[in-house]
Order: structure tokens, then sequence, then C-alpha cells
């Protein structure tokens, strides 16, 4: 029997992209026709969105919301069956989803999401003809007033069951108490058993209460957010519902990311034919302003944030230098980072350069051409570019923690003898174990019939979206069977 589910997130890829969250919710619904469910799409109107709409229609009005009017839309975006919340006065705005030009959150992203969130509760409730979906699937802290909403709202007959998956529990989505009167639940609701966190509103809190079930990108980053160190604040609430916690572990398109068939490369190439990735790499050389060099090339393609490990990488150059490394990095971030590794750039021309920004053509460039990714992350729920890097030869080097711990097997002298390593992993977050990292991905480099067996299996690894897909229909059938 087939199943619909309404996914609701603040931005889907192709369509309105800054991060893996966009990449999850745009795969997911494809991935899950197979299964026999039929996803709907909810996202906020940004401009970007309704522009891309094709056969766009109205399905429903709201008078008086959230400070002015709105319509809910459906259409096609690239092949996403989509339904888009129009509300100029909340998403009609310069900037990306969440911060304007100036760098700052919006002033009103608690009116902005609490409205997103309303939209998808008001679907559950049968409010617009035609749309009754069996469960909805809230993504991060931006949909989590969705379970809150059926709850406090009443619903006649059935509901439908709602699941909140947690894509980094770092973003919480916490606001002022000044904020809970404009977000249309009644007082009740601001209580220690509703959406109050510390004396203000904390929207992930109040979905990881409400869900009837929650789930994370890895199984291991299910296990460490119990924990006081990796919940940050939350750990207490998901070990009381730890018996509705799952960890599914993120896929990736292989349709978008497929080397052999990606025209972001200058070079297309295959486990066959590795060779032609040398073309690829010449193509970053020159675009970075790196030296041309036989040796290895390491990228980094990232939020430059301490969270992903920035800093160790800039206090562990000089070194790494030193033996010979070089490096192309892309990304945007904190504005410090930004400006080390600008300076790094500057004093070590022609091995390192550095791209500010977010590129994803570049991006594919790099996964496609450099010979390994760095991914020295502190904590990871789950991870993409490392599955990107496995996908294209780019051997990841990696912190053993979250989904980077799940996602590939590390290559020592046991692994490589039995022919299963797909990468390099380190235990510890420091600048020494990362220089230790980099100096085995670099000897394992001087090897060209080992570093080509491990390119090879990590491009042979299923990191489709065929077995987590799966997971998450199963999920969602369980979930609907409970009543």
């Amino acid at each position: 029997m087939s199943l619909s589910v309404l996914s609701v997130a603040s931005e889907v890829y192709p369509l309105i992209k800054t991060g893996g969250l966009a990449d999850v919710v745009g795969a997911l619904p494809a991935a899950l026709k197979p299964h026999d469910v039929e996803v709907q799409t909810l996202v906020p109107g940004y401009p970007r969105v309704l522009g891309a709409l094709t056969d766009r229609r109205q399905l429903h009005a709201f008078e008086d919301f959230f400070g002015g009017t709105a319509r809910l839309v459906a259409g096609k975006g690239e092949g996403i069956d989509i339904l888009a919340l129009d509300a100029p006065h909340l998403y009609d705005r310069p900037g990306n989803p969440y911060v304007g030009l100036d760098g700052k959150d919006w002033p009103d992203n608690a009116e902005r999401f609490a409205a997103l969130s309303f939209v998808a509760a008001e679907i559950g409730r049968g409010t617009v003809p035609g749309l009754a979906p069996s469960v909805i699937h809230a993504h991060d802290w931006q949909t989590g007033l969705v379970p809150a909403y059926l709850h406090y709202g009443g619903v006649s007959g059935a509901r439908p069951r709602t699941v909140i998956t947690i894509h980094n529990i770092a973003f919480q989505g916490q606001f002022a108490a000044a904020a809970f009167p404009k977000l249309r639940l009644p007082q009740a609701a601001f209580s220690l058993d509703g959406v109050e966190y510390y004396g203000g509103v904390g929207f992930l809190k109040a979905g990881l209460h409400f869900a009837d079930a929650i789930t994370t990108v890895s199984p291991s980053y299910a296990v460490e957010i119990k924990t006081v160190e990796g919940g940050m604040g939350l750990d207490g609430l998901i070990r009381s519902r730890s018996d509705r916690l799952t960890g599914i572990v993120n896929g990736i398109d292989t349709d978008v990311w497929n080397p052999a068939t990606d025209s972001y490369l200058g070079a297309n190439f295959s486990s066959r034919t590795l060779v032609r990735r040398a073309a690829n790499k010449a193509a970053i050389e020159e675009r970075f302003g790196l030296e041309q060099s036989d040796g290895p090339l390491f990228c980094l393609v990232s939020r430059l944030t301490l969270q992903k490990g920035v800093d160790l990488i800039i206090n562990a150059l000089p070194n790494l230098l030193a033996r010979g490394a070089r490096f192309a990095i892309l990304g945007s971030g904190d504005a410090p980072l930004e400006a080390a590794l600008k300076t790094a750039a500057k004093s070590n021309p022609g091995k390192v350069g550095v791209v500010l920004g977010y590129d994803e053509v570049l991006a594919h460039m790099l996964q496609g051409g450099a010979d390994a990714i760095l991914v020295p992350s502190r904590f990871e729920p789950c991870g993409l570019t490392q599955l990107y890097g496995l996908r294209y030869g780019c051997v990841p080097v990696v912190s053993r923690v979250g989904g980077l711990a799940d996602t590939l097997i590390d290559a020592n002298d046991a692994a490589i003898a039995a022919k299963v390593a797909t990468g390099i992993q380190f235990h510890a977050n420091s600048v020494a174990a990362l220089e230790d990292a980099v100096a085995r991905a670099m000897a394992l480099f001087r090897e060209p019939a080992v570093w080509s067996q491990i390119q090879r299996r990590g491009m042979a690894a299923d990191n489709s979206w065929h077995r987590p897909a799966g997971a998450y229909a199963a999920l969602f059938r369980s979930l609907v069977a409970e009543g």
C-alpha cells in the first residue's frame, strides 16, 4: 500500500541550499519511491524556490498569517513535488534562508519558521483539501514546532504520525521568551513539558519532546547525542526518549555525484580509469594557483568553523607543508578562520590555495581531482563530503566521530591486507593526530598499488540512498501501524 509523507524543511537541493540538509531533503523523495512511499516537500517560498516551480497552482490562502497574508502553492521543482509557503513578508528578502546580507540572523526567524511548522500542522489536520499525509517528516530545528502544533491544536480523527530528524544538534532554534506570544500556541505550551527551554523557546526541544519518532543521520551520532558532551543540553531529553531514537546514515544522490557522467568535471573517469583524474588535478592546481607536482594534493570543502576542525588544519599547516603536502580549500564561515586561511595562502604561494564562498561546480572538481579530502571534525552527525570523496576516489582523511566513523574503513595494516580499506581515520581531535593521519596518507600515496586499491574500494562502496531509504520507509510504516 502506498504511503503518503509530507517532508518539511527549510531548504531543498537543488532549489535552495546552504549545506548537507538540502542534499538529504532533495534526494529522499526519489529514493523512497521504490519503497512505495510518495513524498511531497514543504519549504518556504523563497524567491528562488517560487521561480523554479513549474505547473504552479494555489492550494490554499491564509489571512492574518504571522504578520501578513500567505498562500500555499504546489508545483514541480527539478522533478520534486514541492509545496511552497508563499509569504513574501517572511521569505522575500536578500541573503540566505537564515541570515541577511550583514551576516546576522533575521530578527524574526522564530516567526518565519514557526509559520512553516504551522502550515505543515494545518496540512496534517486536513485543512488543505486533497492533502492527507500519513506521516510528517520534519527536519531540524526549523520544523521542530510541527509536532507541538499538532499536539496543542487538536485533530479530529486520526492525525499523521510525526518524525523529526536531527541533522546537527548544535543548531537548536533557541529564542527568548518574548517570541512565544507570536507563535500561536496556547499559554499551557510554555512549560517544561511543552516548548519552554531554559526560560525561552526551544524549537528543536519541542520537536524531540512531541514527535512520535526521532532519527539522526548516523548510528554513532545517535549514541553520541545521548551523552553530556554530545547532547549539548538536550541529552537528558534524548535519553528519556531513547526507545524512539534511530540512527540512519545518510546516503548520496549517485546520479548527481557520478564521476563517470559529472558535467562539472573536466575529465570523467571510473574506478577502471583513475588515470583520467590527473586532468582534473591539473585544473585544480591552475584554479587555486598551486604549483604542479606529483605529490599528494589535499582538499577541504567545508563550512569554516571550529566544529569542522578548520583551526586544526591551520595549526598543522607548517609541518604538513614541510613534508610536501599541498592544499586546496573551499568554504566560508567564521571570519577569523577565513582570515587565517587567506594569510596562509598568501604566505605559502603555490602550496596553499583558498577560495572563500560556496561553489557547487568547484566542489565537484575538487572531489574529482584532489588526492584526498580532509574532514577533521570535532563532531560530525553524518558528513557528506567524505561520501562524495569515496565516490570520486578522493580518499577521506577523517576524525573518528559520528558518521565519519560509520562510513569508511581505516587503512590500517589488517584492512589493507584484506583489501577493505577505504580511508584514514584518527581518534583525537588534536593537531598532532591530524598531522599523523596526513603523514599516513602521504606514505600510502607513495605506494601507488595500495593507494589505487583504497580508491577503488571506496568507489565500490554502496553509499547510495537504497538502504537508508528502506530504513526510513520501514520506520514510517511502523509508526502508521501503531495507530
